[in-house]
């Protein structure tokens, strides 16, 4: 795994997508060889069709990226209809417009209080350590019921589990952690009827609906996937400080703002390799390659998101485009729950630090700015930044 800096495209990628549609590899950790698909079609294919499922991944070693599985057995990346519709369904009023809405004025309370904080204290500062780090793990434990004197320990976990740098030892140890955690917490929730998260799982196990380790398993996915938001908001403003005519543009004009999240959502590259394997369950042929039964197929979100049959000048920014239907939170049963949390996370981030902050610019050059080692996000360790 490279450790990339910047916002560079990864050229590992960037060959096999020359290579073609669909291409075998072999990754790190586990056994053997697997297919990957680049093409936006065959990324929606395979996410999408009954025939590549999740669950058989656990029966077997395929070759991956972590050394070890982020979710346990059971937990919701590793299901497949109809059992992952019914766990999704028990947490899903919290993530809908209505759900994110009930946290948007608490959130942009939180974050500027974040910023009143930056300003106060002056520049030179680290944006990452000072806004883009604290606002996603408030807004994600808002969201999830978790209260604000634990956010610290779930921020812990969160990066334990999520790098491979540590060894598989330290992430399995932050996982029965944060596990142990969100069993309590559920559990005092059962009788309580809020609308967070933890509630709603309370309320799910109460009626039979989902299992104990079900709800724990899916509560830790969401948590994790939350801090995620750090990463892509620290390329987002990684982009907009490294190519400051952008940054005047949004502050300008405020209505194309979310179109442009939105083209910047397409454009970051916020992942290292590949996520999740499927499992072919049956022989499928892809651009006239015979995919097994059995054999394991990975999709690049990345790639889908450079198609250039899909996205004229893939790899050009470009605020005005239209249609733009990236790939940025998944596709399929699988799609990112918290799509529309992040792209409200990164309309308050904009929105404040463009607004309330217009000096802001980097203190070192963009050359400088220190990348994450090791992560299976990629991000910036930190944003140095003067104004």
């Amino acid at each position: 795994m490279l450790d990339l800096t910047g916002v560079d495209f990864d050229p590992v990628l960037a060959d096999l997508m020359e290579e073609g549609p669909v291409t075998r590899v072999e990754l790190p950790n586990g056994e053997g060889w697997a297919w990957l698909v680049t093409r936006m079609d065959d990324v929606r294919l395979v996410t999408n069709d009954s025939r590549f499922g999740r669950e058989a991944v656990m029966d077997r070693q395929v070759t991956r990226l972590a050394p070890h599985f982020i979710p346990s057995r059971g937990a919701v990346g590793f299901l497949d209809p109809p059992d992952h519709t019914r766990l999704r369904r028990s947490v899903a009023p919290a993530f809908t417009a209505r759900g994110v809405e009930r946290v948007r004025e608490s959130s942009r309370r939180m974050l500027d209080e974040l910023v009143d904080e930056l300003l106060a204290a002056g520049p030179p500062a680290d944006l990452t350590s000072a806004v883009l780090s604290p606002f996603p793990i408030a807004v994600i434990c808002e969201l999830m019921g978790v209260p604000a004197a634990d956010r610290h320990s779930m921020h812990t976990w969160t990066q334990l589990i999520l790098s491979s740098s540590h060894g598989a030892d330290v992430s399995e140890q932050a996982k029965e952690e944060m596990a142990a955690y969100f069993t309590e917490l559920i559990d005092a929730r059962m009788e309580g009827g809020g609308e967070d998260v933890a509630s709603l799982l309370g309320g799910a196990i109460g009626r039979g609906e989902v299992s104990v380790a079900e709800a724990v398993g899916l509560a830790m996915l969401l948590q994790i996937g939350g801090e995620a938001v750090t990463n892509n908001s620290g390329q987002m403003f990684y982009i907009l400080l490294s190519r400051p005519e952008l940054a005047d543009r949004l502050r300008a004009r405020p209505e194309i703002r979310p179109q442009a999240i939105d083209e910047l959502l397409r454009y970051i590259p916020h992942r290292n390799a590949v996520g999740l394997s499927r499992i072919a369950l049956e022989d499928v042929e892809i651009k006239g390659v015979r995919i097994r039964a059995g054999d394991a197929v990975y999709v690049s979100y990345l790639a889908a998101n450079r198609d250039p049959d899909v996205f004229a000048d893939p790899h050009e920014i470009d605020f005005s485009r239209s249609p733009n239907p990236h790939v940025a939170f998944g596709f399929g049963p699988h799609y990112c729950p918290g799509g529309q949390l992040a792209r409200m996370e990164a309309q308050l981030l904009v929105d404040a630090l463009l607004d309330r902050v217009p000096g802001l610019r980097f203190s070192v050059p963009p050359g400088q700015v220190p990348f994450r080692k090791g992560a299976l996000i990629r991000g910036p360790e930190a944003l140095p930044v003067t104004w």
